[in-house]
């Protein structure tokens, strides 16, 4: 929300929908819910662990930044670059929303490389249904209704890449924190 609010003072629509911030929350909350079921490394096993308040704290806003900073790259160069219309503009942010939302999902739930740390099956399908629950929206009669268009081959790259970038960024950020926290806590 906080770049919501940022590129409200940059463009002259709203980024996002209210229905679209709520489809957001919709779609990627299934794939939360599996995270109970999730399996966990055995490192975290191996002894108990306590809730440190400060590296949470610091957590949420290392991380909070990194996709802040991804929020507004994507604002830059769907609007400045790729001059986006307001549906266009919300289509393509939809997406990014929805994907990075899912795609942290994966990052954070280990301290490892998302690559050496595998998930539960459950939230691995339940991930992959809803990202393409919403590219076929995107994609179906039912997008009008809630605000969204066909996306141009262009506009769904560009986004793909940003995707990725996102995803290997976040990743290596997460491998620097923690073995910044680790230092810290020795």
């Amino acid at each position: 929300m906080f770049s919501v609010a940022g590129a409200s003072l940059l463009i002259p629509f709203l980024p996002m929908l209210p229905k679209q911030i709520l489809l957001t929350n919709f779609i990627t909350d299934f794939p939360y819910l599996a995270v109970s079921d999730d399996n966990v490394d055995e490192a975290q096993l191996r002894r108990p662990s306590r809730w440190d308040l400060k590296m949470v704290r610091r957590f949420m806003l290392v991380f909070g930044l990194h996709s802040s900073i991804f929020d507004l790259l994507t604002f830059f160069y769907l609007f400045f670059v790729l001059h986006l219309k307001e549906a266009a503009f919300q289509t393509g942010w939809f997406l990014e929303s929805v994907i990075t939302e899912l795609i942290i999902l994966f990052v954070i739930r280990s301290a490892r490389t998302f690559l050496k740390s595998k998930p539960s099956l459950f939230l691995v399908l339940s991930a992959t249904l809803m990202t393409a629950f919403t590219l076929l929206l995107i994609y179906s009669p039912l997008a009008g209704m809630f605000g969204l268009q066909q996306l141009p081959l262009m506009q769904f790259l560009v986004i793909t890449g940003i995707l990725v970038l996102y995803l290997i960024t976040a990743d290596i950020l997460k491998i620097f924190f923690f073995r910044y926290m680790a230092k810290q806590t020795t």
